[in-house]
């Protein structure tokens, strides 16, 4: 557990003992947010989405994410938003020296070799849980599975290591959908994964961007298809990466 911090009300003065809470970050470390020691609260009177997240990076793998933003209360009922240490930006390469070549980046892992994928029609929504559940298990998941019910924050298949929201309305998939999906896969401490097939509204892609959620389109052929970078990351690694 991470050590206790003070955090002192700006309304009534009162020193409060304050744990940062701790996350899993992506690589499978937890990540501690790091409340800056001294550092000023700041009450919140009202929230915004961008005011409710920071940015940390994980000393394990040096990711760097969104994380929800570390809150206190106090028994005066003044609730704050306490700091964390900045991240610091990264040093520049050095140059290469002269009459030296650059060093050749390493070349990235490569792709996992499975069969061709065999798709399910898909004739009804049952069916499109059906055919992501299949992909999912192509690409490795083999333990996922549909859940008996689907919980009110659109989780559909769940494995050991991956949750997963099938959307098989005509509507593009929303922002909230996606943000509801990422907090699933945070509490399981797995990779979240969504398929629709009527894709997604511009701030539900530009925010899975952002939370490096893999985003799949399915055509009735019920063959999925990626359409942001982590999508294409899955597919070439698979579930070994998870």
């Amino acid at each position: 557990m991470a050590d206790s911090v003070p955090v002192r009300c700006p309304t009534c003065r009162r020193e409060n003992a304050f744990t940062p809470p701790t996350f899993p970050c992506a690589c499978g470390a937890p990540l501690t947010l790091p409340v800056l020691r001294g550092g000023v609260p700041v009450e919140i009177l009202h929230r915004t989405w961008q005011s409710s997240w920071v940015e940390v990076r994980c000393d394990s793998c040096g990711r760097l994410d969104e994380w929800p933003a570390p809150e206190s209360g106090c028994v005066c009922g003044t609730v704050v938003r306490v700091p964390v240490v900045p991240v610091p930006n990264p040093p520049p390469p050095n140059p290469p020296a002269p009459g030296s070549h650059a060093a050749t980046p390493p070349a990235g892992s490569p792709p996992v070799l499975r069969p061709a994928f065999r798709p399910v029609t898909i004739r009804t929504a049952r069916d499109c849980v059906t055919a992501a559940a299949q992909y999912l298990k192509w690409l490795g998941f083999t333990d996922v599975a549909r859940v008996q019910e689907r919980t009110a924050s659109g989780v559909d298949l769940r494995g050991g290591n991956v949750v997963a929201q099938v959307d098989p309305t005509t509507r593009a998939t929303r922002l909230r959908e996606i943000e509801c999906l990422w907090l699933n896969g945070l509490n399981d401490s797995a990779i979240a994964v969504c398929f629709s097939l009527a894709g997604y509204s511009r701030d539900a892609r530009a925010r899975a961007d952002e939370l490096h959620i893999p985003l799949f389109v399915m055509d009735l052929t019920g063959t999925p298809q990626p359409v942001n970078d982590p999508a294409d990351a899955l597919i070439r690694d698979g579930a070994a990466r998870w």
